[in-house]
């Protein structure tokens, strides 16, 4: 209070003396007389003013007392008193030095010591303070005796200050340019500040550098790592060489100029030492981080300290089994850190202090193994933890990954090669999960290298030295290169790694020699070097793609092909890769589906190649054995650790299945989520590579898990495809294995229960097997379509369609006896090796034995399995197929939903689709049309091919050729198709037959039509191929291009085929050569097979039969559509009724069209077809006008040879009339389709030109056995008959000159074509005569451009009487005998024996079907929207065919007058014929 009263009383004093009124001054000093009570007199005197000092009477005269202060002051604080300076004696000293230099070890003590001290101070009058020197001067010198020392000082000097004082000037001493600290002095000092008789703040400020010239040596360290590695990057002149180097001379001789001792680093070593942790910290803390410790000293007295703190830890929980290592014994010191006893301990100062110490680890590699196998040992308490302390060791865990981080990879980066530290480390990281380990790589790689001077100058030597080595690697100095490789890498792997891939990423011939040479890394290494893969994958400044946007980037493939090597060559774990590519394809990415391609290619062996040849596709369809030894292009051998390595990776992270669904999402998200800004080629690549990756990792994940890992990963299909939206082929395709691994162990279970070794018996276990395994996917399935689908097929069918595979369906003898023979040569090749190690042979021999073994073994049981799968097959088919509403709808159902998915989905899909089509067949499957599904698949191939990407175009086609092949097989030899065609209800040319009978051959396609069908579908593939050529569009041409050479054996066989498309192929070379270079590429490959393919090509009357036309017939006569090759009753023309759909009446229409308008172009030497009437195409004007010439004279000679020979007439037009009789009810039905399809207005014109050509050929056949088509001739009167005639006349030859501009051109004879424009011009004048037909002739002229060249001559003028009508009757009769002479004569100088065989049969076979071809015409007539034919119709058909039969008999019988007969027959007939046909009108009408 009275000091409070003072300050008061001062500052009024100060206030109240500069005030200018002397009343207030005398207040104040009245008040502080007052208050002399309150306030010490001393107190006052030391804070009032002299003057008010003296006013108060506290002091005589203020002058006196300033006097007296000065005088005071200077005693104090100026005057030295130095009370013994001169009566100090050296012998007092002298026996102080004595005293403190005695021995310590008998019972001396401090306290003893400080007693004599004393003495000899008052004794020898010494200084206090000269004593106090020499104690710290004796103790320096006896540094080891801190118990004595410190305890005598501590007696001796209490004051922290002086102690100090007295130090700092010791350190001031050794502070000259040259002067160097003793170790002792920092020693001493060390020990004062330990037990605190010193302050660190005070002490502190002696020592030198200062620290802002610390912070700016840091920094120049920096700069200068920083140009170092500027200038190893920098590509230097020789000039500027020579002149760096002076100047580096330069700085390294300044270096040699020995600085100041840094006084603060050694005190710190000193600290370090004694284990004053503390102090320590607290002056690194002043420092730069990791200053203190790049000091070797300080680093390696830290690492001693961290030696002896966890020395007790390590040797409970980190000491390997076997090692004993050398004890660390602890520090007296009780201020020294703890030792840790548990991993909690490590927290509290070890971690610290290993922060501290950093990278400078590197300096005690044997702490770096401790520190790591505590780690080790850590790990394993934490994956046994029960989950108690779970947050504590959380906290334990996360200090031990950041003192990895911040210590231990840092550390390594310093170890010079050290491989051992490596394998140490790569112990402890192995029990990380890869999140972790990726994400210490991440962190070492691209921040912990710049955290340090001396990690900048590694780092840039590091590059320099990986860029030195990269230059001179070839493969042929793998070993050494890999051994640099090798030491380099021990340290600095992700630097070296980053640069390695940098240049494979611009050069892949690096990729092979790079591979080898990274056999000498280390387990870390090779951890570290999956990471940097995937960090080059993930860059985000590269782009996937080229610059053109069309391809993906050549970086890309490099490292997805160096993925592939590395992973399958090396053990390197594949969890961070395999997850890469999911979550790249989670965010809808699919680039980086190329890296799983390679790694299960070169991994597990297999391969996704599209461009197979025909022995490895064979191969293909074996066992697993027969795949490897011959599927593949490379013979990727010992793949069995490799791909098991992968498998553990994919089950034990959990990536199979859902890799498998990402890939079969992504294919349609390809197209509808990446493909909107993309190119389209791009984006075909792109869905290309995510379904061959589907299916390659398919066919991994079916032949390497195990029959249950497969069934517990993959669920059913209706789940596959109901939840996770898989696309129906992609769930089959992964549930496939399951059904077989099912019914295999089924099959196997019920064969231990039940012993019969019979076949008989084996069969019906494996039928129950199948029965029991695919009864719940009969159920499933039924759910993935509308139940409209399964009116048509059965679920049945379905399933086993997509649920077999080529390996159920035949067995590839020739594959196996192939890869058999290979193994023999090699086994004599080894025999007559004369420098191969007997031991080598020997193992070789053994090695191909037990190939071959295994080879023979597995063909058996393929056999085996074969055989009991096509028994299953026969038993089910009658279920199959239920056709509750057509046979076209069935069949078009089939092709929707089985065969065009699966035929682009593999290339062995693709030939499995072509042989089921044929099993079907050939298992007389009920309601299956051979002939309708064939003809839908060659008929319009336009859309599927232009829909395909560039893979699929490649398995299309492939499925193309297989069909073609069969076909062509049919085609080759009537024998073959007798065989197995002929009688098979596939043929049946009566698509509304319920059932079948084996026996009415009528009702079947003969082989001569089967020719001319086939002719039909290579002119349809022409055409398509034309117009795909022709449209200029990219994938159009491309694809299209891609089919015809994968069809090439197949197809073109028909010459002049081949020509047209020989020309549209040379067109593209020339066209693209400098716009789309693989056009051009593509279209030059396939005209050079070509062009080698034409040796093989016929003319067309080689490849099916042909005849000049009898009659001129209409256009509405031509049925078959453009290329028809004279398709009399084919598939199309017989099935298309049961459509009843608007499409089909267009494509009838183009089809009846294009026929008209090619015939202009037969002059031309264009692709030779014939009409629907089975007639050759090439006939000329000229060769009709020479027979009208010749038809006057030989009339007698025709009557005579008819009265000699009964079967003259059939004869005499066999085998074109033959022809024409087997096409009247495919014409009819053809016409029957577009009456019932188009509108009214059309029908009647129809009606009209289907009435005027049954007029025209009931005419030309004369006594031949009456068709439909006479019966619909009859209703009308005959000058209505007339009128159509003269009509159709007109309209053919206003057709012919239409069409003379069609597309496929080419060199005709002059003399040809010169009567064939004569013959159109006298056609030209009539034509105006025929308003019934124009219309429709019109329409059609668009579309007759494209078609066949066809030939339509009409010789006869319409008459109204009757006698004209037969002379007319006659001459036709005539004429076409002249045909057969001159066709025969050409087939006799071609080949006599064949033709004269071929004419026998004929007679032969028409004799026995002419009584039933109006039977099966009358049959295929029913309309169109009625499912089943009337009762009445097939009552009134079958009345009528037998009429007709005993009519057709008649004219065989008669001869001269037969042709009288014939016509009388008629006119008997005709009332009846009437009544039928317009009984079965009016039926047609009513719906």
């Amino acid at each position: 209070m009275s000091s409070i009263l003072a300050d008061v009383f001062c500052i009024l004093d100060i206030e109240t003396g500069c005030l200018e009124e002397k009343n207030k001054r005398e207040h104040f000093t009245q008040l502080v007389g007052a208050c002399l009570v309150l306030v010490p007199d001393t107190v006052l005197k030391e804070r009032l003013d002299p003057e008010t000092l003296e006013s108060l009477g506290l002091i005589k005269q203020a002058q006196q007392f300033n006097q007296k202060i000065v005088k005071i002051k200077t005693k104090l604080f100026y005057k030295q008193q130095k009370f013994n300076l001169l009566r100090e004696e050296n012998e007092g000293y002298a026996k102080l030095i004595t005293e403190l230099g005695q021995d310590l070890s008998g019972n001396i003590t401090s306290r003893l010591v400080l007693e004599n001290i004393k003495s000899l101070i008052g004794c020898f009058n010494l200084d206090p303070n000269r004593v106090l020197d020499i104690i710290l001067e004796v103790y320096e010198c006896r540094s080891d005796q801190d118990e004595f020392f410190v305890p005598l000082i501590k007696s001796y000097m209490c004051e922290a200050q002086t102690l100090c004082h007295i130090l700092g000037f010791k350190f001031k001493f050794y502070q000259e340019p040259n002067g160097e600290t003793p170790s002792s002095l920092y020693h001493v000092a060390a020990a004062l500040l330990q037990h605190n008789l010193i302050e660190l703040g005070d002490l502190y400020v002696h020592l030198l550098p200062m620290d802002p010239s610390i912070l700016e040596e840091h920094k120049r360290e920096i700069t200068e790592a920083k140009q170092i590695a500027r200038k190893l990057t920098m590509v230097v002149v020789p000039s500027e060489k020579t002149e760096e180097k002076d100047k580096e001379k330069e700085k390294e001789e300044e270096k040699n100029e020995k600085p100041p001792d840094n006084q603060k680093l050694g005190l710190l070593e000193a600290l370090l030492k004694i284990g004053d942790w503390q102090h320590a910290q607290s002056i690194m803390d002043q420092m730069p981080s990791f200053y203190a410790a790049s000091h070797k000293s300080i680093a390696v007295a830290l690492c001693q300290l961290l030696h002896i703190t966890i020395e007790p830890l390590y040797r409970r929980a980190g000491v390997p089994k076997g090692a004993k290592g050398a004890l660390n014994r602890p520090l007296k010191s009780k201020q020294a850190p703890k030792p840790a006893e548990a991993f909690e301990d490590l927290r509290k100062e070890v971690f610290t202090m290993l922060c501290y110490l950093g990278p400078h680890l590197s300096h005690d590699p044997v702490l770096f193994a401790k520190i790591v196998r505590l780690g080790k040992g850590f790990m394993k308490e934490y994956q046994n933890d029960k989950q108690e302390d779970k947050d504590r060791m959380d906290t334990l865990l996360s200090c031990f990954l950041s003192i990895t981080d911040q210590v231990l990879l840092p550390s390594l980066t310093l170890m010079d090669c050290n491989a051992c530290m490596s394998e140490e480390l790569w112990g402890l990281f192995k029990m990380f999960p890869y999140q972790h380990r990726y994400r210490l790589y991440g962190q070492w790689k691209n921040e912990t290298y710049n955290s340090h001077p001396l990690l900048v100058k590694v780092k840039a030597q590091t590059v320099d030295r990986a860029k030195y080595i990269m230059k001179r690697l070839t493969k042929e100095n793998v070993k050494p290169s890999g051994r640099q490789i090798g030491k380099l890498s021990h340290s600095n792997p992700t630097i070296l790694f980053d640069y390695m891939l940098s240049q494979i990423q611009w050069y892949d011939n690096l990729i092979t020699p790079v591979v080898d040479s990274l056999k000498y890394l280390t387990s870390l290494n090779y951890d570290v070097l999956a990471y940097c893969i995937i960090e080059a994958l993930a860059n985000p400044e590269k782009e996937k793609m080229k610059h053109d946007d069309t391809t993906i980037s050549a970086w890309l493939q490099s490292l997805a092909s160096l993925c592939g090597s590395v992973f399958r060559k090396y053990p390197i774990e594949l969890a961070g890769l395999l997850q890469y590519v999911t979550n790249q394809l989670k965010a809808g990415k699919s680039f980086d589906l190329l890296i799983l391609k390679e790694v299960v290619q070169k991994m597990a062996g297999i391969e996704i190649a599209d461009e197979m040849t025909q022995e490895q596709l064979e191969a293909m369809t074996g066992g697993e054995q027969l795949k490897a030894e011959g599927g593949y292009f490379g013979q990727i051998r010992n793949t069995k650790k490799s791909s098991q390595r992968l498998k553990d990776a994919l089950l034990d992270h959990e990536l199979a299945l859902p890799l498998c669904l990402l890939m079969a999402q992504q294919r349609n998200g390809v197209v509808f989520l990446e493909g909107g800004e993309k190119h389209l080629k791009l984006v075909g690549k792109l869905y290309d590579q995510c379904h061959d990756t589907l299916v390659q990792f398919g066919g991994f994940l079916a032949s390497n898990l195990s029959t249950e890992d497969y069934i517990k990963r993959v669920p059913s299909v209706d789940i596959l495809c109901n939840q996770f939206h898989t696309p129906h082929d992609a769930a089959f395709f992964l549930s496939r294995p399951m059904y077989a691994h099912q019914i295999l162990s089924k099959y196997d279970e019920l064969k231990k229960t039940e012993k019969g070794n019979r076949q008989q018996q084996k069969v019906h276990k494996y039928i129950a097997a199948c029965d029991l395994v695919m009864a719940p996917v009969h159920d499933s399935v039924v759910s993935l379509h509308p139940p409209k689908v399964w009116d048509d097929i059965s679920p049945q069918f379905y399933a086993t369609f997509w649920s077999l595979t080529m390996y159920d369906l035949a067995v590839p003898h020739n594959a196996y006896d192939r890869e058999v023979n290979k193994l023999k040569v090699q086994m004599k090749a080894i025999d007559e090796n004369p420098e191969m190690p007997p031991n080598k042979k020997k193992k070789e021999k053994e090695r191909c034995t037990a190939l071959q073994d295994k080879l023979q073994e597995e063909e058996k049981k393929q056999l085996e399995h074969v055989q009991r799968v096509l028994q299953r097959l026969k038993l089910e088919k009658d279920n199959w197929l239920l056709a509750k509403s057509t046979k076209n709808e069935t069949i078009t159902k089939f092709l929707q939903l089985c065969i065009f998915p699966r035929c682009i989905f593999s290339a062995i899909d693709a030939v499995y689709c072509a042989r089921f089509v044929e099993l079907v067949h050939q298992q007389r499957t009920p309601n299956f049309c051979t002939l309708l599904c064939y003809d839908r698949v060659f008929s319009d191939i336009i859309y599927t091919v232009a829909s395909c990407t560039e893979n699929e175009a490649r398995r299309y086609g492939r499925f193309l050729c297989c069909m073609l092949d069969t076909v062509t097989r049919w085609h080759s030899d009537r024998a073959i198709y007798e065989k197995e065609c002929g009688n098979y209800p596939g043929f049946l040319t009566i698509l509304r037959a319920t059932g079948f009978d084996g026996g009415n051959k009528a009702d079947q396609l003969d082989y001569e039509n089967f020719r001319h069908v086939v002719h039909k579908w290579h002119y349809k593939l022409t055409k398509a191929s034309v117009h795909c050529l022709e449209t200029g569009e990219y994938t159009h041409i491309r694809n299209i291009l891609i089919v015809l050479t994968k069809i090439l054996l197949c197809y073109p066989k028909v010459l002049n085929l081949g020509q047209a498309l020989e020309r549209r192929v040379h067109k593209i070379c020339l066209e693209e050569k400098e716009k789309r270079p693989d056009l051009y590429a593509l279209a030059m490959g396939y005209s050079g097979q070509l062009k080698s393919r034409k040796p093989y090509m016929v003319p067309e009357n080689e490849f099916h039969h042909k005849e000049l036309p009898v009659r001129n017939t209409g256009p509405t006569t031509v049925q078959n559509g453009p290329g028809s090759a004279g398709k009399p009753a084919s598939t199309t023309s017989t099935g298309k009724p049961e459509e009843g759909a608007s499409e089909e009446n267009e494509k009838s229409k183009e089809k009846s069209q294009s026929a008209v308008k090619a015939a202009s172009k037969t002059n031309n030497t264009t692709p030779k077809v014939t009409t629907s009437n089975g007639n050759g195409a090439t006939n000329s004007t000229k060769l009709i006008k020479e027979k009208e010439d010749k038809d006057k004279s030989g009339k007698e000679k025709n009557k005579e040879k008819k009265e000699k020979t009964p079967a003259a007439t059939p004869e005499a037009k066999a085998p074109g009339k033959e022809k024409q009789k087997e096409e009247r009810p495919g014409k009819e039905e053809k016409t029957r389709e577009t009456k019932e399809k188009t509108p009214k207005s059309e029908k009647e014109k129809f009606k009209k030109d289907e009435k005027a050509s049954k007029d025209d050929k009931a005419k030309a056949s004369g006594g031949e056995s009456k068709s439909s088509a006479e019966k619909e001739r009859e209703k009308e009167p005959s000058k209505e008959r007339d009128v159509a005639k003269e009509a159709k006349t007109k309209e053919s030859s206003k057709g012919e000159k239409a069409a003379v501009a069609g597309s496929l051109k080419s060199p005709v004879p002059r003399s040809e074509s010169s009567e064939s424009e004569r013959e159109q011009k006298r056609r030209k004048l009539d034509t105006h005569s025929s308003p019934s037909h124009s219309s429709t002739v019109k329409d059609n002229l668009n579309e007759l451009k494209d078609s066949a060249t066809k030939h339509y001559t009409n010789h006869s003028t319409a008459t109204l009487s009757k006698s004209k009508e037969r002379e007319v009757d006659k001459k036709d009769m005539e004429k076409s005998r002249d045909r057969s002479r001159e066709r025969e004569k050409k087939e006799r100088k071609r080949d006599h024996s064949n033709s004269d065989r071929e004419v026998a049969q004929e007679l032969k076979r028409r004799k026995d079907e002419n009584g039933t071809s109006s039977s099966k015409h009358s049959k295929s007539e029913s309309p169109s929207n009625s499912p089943q034919p009337n009762e009445k119709e097939k009552s009134k058909s079958s009345k009528s065919s037998s009429k007709e039969k005993s009519d057709s008999a008649k004219p065989e019988k008669g001869s001269s007058g037969g042709k009288k007969e014939s016509r009388h027959d008629k006119e008997k007939a005709e009332k009846k014929e009437k009544r039928e046909s317009t009984g079965a009108k009016e039926d047609k009408k009513t719906p």
